[in-house]
């Protein structure tokens, strides 16, 4: 196999060995103090963060244009629809302006 494959696989040995750590040391504990909790439920965001930023360093219009309709879409509806319409203003912006 290619170098290539075996980076892949290892990455997702290690995600999961991450995954399943976590699992486990958080189901030694009968209740969470309420900041730990806060915390975690915070990781979320705080990857998208992650994932977005280095995007809107060298963004175009049409890729803010998808990002603002797809943060207002999230207001008001869930995950798959604000991808869904991002990803659709995303494709048709590109296509309109090249």
């Amino acid at each position: 196999m290619s170098t290539n494959v075996w980076i892949i696989v290892a990455a997702a040995v290690v995600t999961y060995l991450t995954r399943i750590g976590g699992h486990l040391v958080l189901s030694r504990f009968d209740k969470l103090h309420p900041r730990v909790e806060a915390a975690l439920n915070a990781v979320p965001a705080a990857v998208l963060i992650s994932l977005l930023a280095p995007s809107l360093v060298v963004a175009g219009p049409a890729e803010i244009a998808a990002l603002v309709v797809a943060g207002v879409v999230s207001l008001r509806f869930g995950p798959l629809t604000m991808f869904l319409t991002g990803a659709a203003v995303l494709i048709a912006l590109r296509q309109i302006i090249g």
